[in-house]
């Protein structure tokens, strides 16, 4: 009885700031738009339906999973030397390190995306080193498309990835390693045989959370995008604010809401076979 008191207070802030906000999306999801744009009160799947009948729907879906699990992967990669680094380091300068891998958090992402944009843009820092070094006469276009899009979400996603494998890899035995170079195995073997497939889970747990704010990530693409990269996110953000087609971007939400609750599910179920 007194845990349940406890967990009283913290139950409540997860049901008004969570659940009610769902709850309240869930039945926005239920009404209708009428020919005039007016939004109607209904309980009916009509929206949803129209939306998963709709081929534009399945390819935001496609894109956003190819650009999620694209970025996620080379984030995951990028991260996990960095993991591996602050692992084998002094225990006086793990901390330092850490916090130096994860410092972008305490960036604005917004900030941050507008750096990549000076950097990549077409009078940018990257362009004028090519110019310079005469590989090019002009401008490499690297903003306002896919390409741009990919370099700001993997940035904005490694920190997330070095935090996941960090905590992941400081639980490892280093004595393994060990034993695997006393018993006469190079260090790529020992990488290969014996760090990595200890990694697994926390290479499974950093890619799984990266996917899932990639699949939910709206300034990147829309501030690298340039309006020419459509994704899930971007789509509510239009049909809520500038068509003002709410049960839309209701239902929409909820689909994404579902399929990442899916996902996770599986994820789960998956893990649990493995055992």
């Amino acid at each position: 009885m007194i845990g349940l008191l406890l967990c009283l207070p913290a139950a409540l802030i997860l049901g008004v700031g969570f659940v009610w906000p769902v709850a309240l999306l869930a039945r926005i999801s239920l009404n209708r738009t009428t020919d005039m744009g007016a939004m109607e009160e209904a309980f009916s799947l009509e929206t949803m339906a129209k939306l998963v009948e709709d081929d534009f729907t399945w390819e935001l879906a496609w894109n956003t999973a190819t650009l999620s699990a694209t970025c996620g992967a080379i984030a995951v990669a990028l991260a996990l030397p960095v993991a591996l680094l602050i692992r084998s380091a002094p225990p006086q300068w793990r901390g330092l390190l850490s916090l130096m891998a994860v410092a972008p958090l305490l960036v604005s992402s917004t900030a941050r995306i507008v750096g990549w944009m000076a950097i990549l843009g077409d009078r940018g820092m990257i362009n004028a080193m090519l110019a310079w070094i005469g590989l090019v006469d002009d401008p490499v276009r690297l903003i306002n498309n896919w390409t741009g899009v990919r370099i700001g979400l993997t940035e904005s996603l490694m920190p997330y990835a070095c935090l996941v494998l960090i905590a992941g890899l400081g639980r490892l035995d280093s004595r393994l390693e060990e034993a695997a170079a006393t018993l006469g195995a190079t260090r790529t073997k020992t990488f290969l045989r014996v760090t990595l497939p200890l990694a697994a889970p926390a290479l499974a747990a950093a890619f799984l959370l990266v996917f899932v704010l990639g699949v939910s990530a709206f300034v990147t693409p829309r501030l690298m995008g340039g309006g020419r990269v459509f994704v899930v996110a971007t789509e509510i953000f239009d049909l809520a604010l500038e068509t003002v087609d709410w049960p839309a971007a209701a239902a929409m939400a909820m689909l994404l809401l579902g399929s990442l609750a899916l996902a996770m599910a599986l994820r789960g179920l998956v893990a649990k076979v493995a055992r």
